[in-house]
């Protein structure tokens, strides 16, 4: 039997859907197609699959990327209604997924992150966002179905024009996440998956 994406119309169903899985600890990058079939999923993985997914419902297949230093960067699908942004996204922290669409701009739904984005050491480490990558630019190499597409995406990510989201002389002041936020981000956490800085 071949392997279809599931008819979920609604940003909030998808990550109902991308939460179900098992978080991905693979050194690969799976088709939207792949992470059905296999069953599970990073980031990278669930942003993808999300945005194909929400395109079969009309809406444009966006993801965007948040860059970290000394941390793992992460990929979100975007979506937009009533002119505001918002998110669907697979992570291992349980305070970096959906997003409601309430934000105007990507600047803003990038902060939404800050404080909740930080590392095995407590580091509030969340550094930059790009702007939006439209999928729709690999529809000619089957992005859906193709594993190999999946490397030609994260490229065109990479190179996408990206902004800081905080000043240098800000991140010298940063504190690190207090006990109760970090015990909440890392419920559930497959420990296999964690970025571990060096030197820790």
């Amino acid at each position: 039997m071949s392997v279809v994406l599931p008819p979920l119309s609604h940003p909030s169903e998808v990550q109902r859907y991308l939460d179900g899985l098992p978080y991905s600890t693979d050194h690969c990058y799976r088709s939207p197609i792949s992470v059905v079939r296999d069953g599970r999923a990073h980031c990278f993985d669930g942003a993808v699959f999300a945005a194909a997914v929400l395109s079969r419902t009309g809406r444009p297949a966006l993801i965007m990327e948040l860059t970290a230093h000394r941390d793992d960067d992460h990929v979100l699908c975007l979506f937009r209604e009533g002119g505001l942004w918002g998110a669907v996204a697979k992570s291992n922290f349980t305070t970096l997924r959906y997003r409601e669409p309430v934000f105007r701009n990507l600047r803003e739904l990038a902060l939404s992150y800050f404080e909740f984005y930080y590392n095995v050491v407590r580091e509030k480490s969340l550094r930059g966002y790009s702007t939006w990558l439209d999928l729709s630019r690999f529809d000619e190499q089957a992005w859906q179905e193709e594993d190999n597409t999946m490397e030609r995406i994260v490229e065109a990510l990479e190179s996408a024009r990206h902004y800081p989201i905080l000043p240098t002389e800000a991140i010298q002041g940063l504190q690190l996440v207090e006990d109760k936020v970090f015990a909440a981000g890392m419920l559930g956490a497959d420990k296999a998956g964690l970025f571990v800085p060096e030197g820790t």
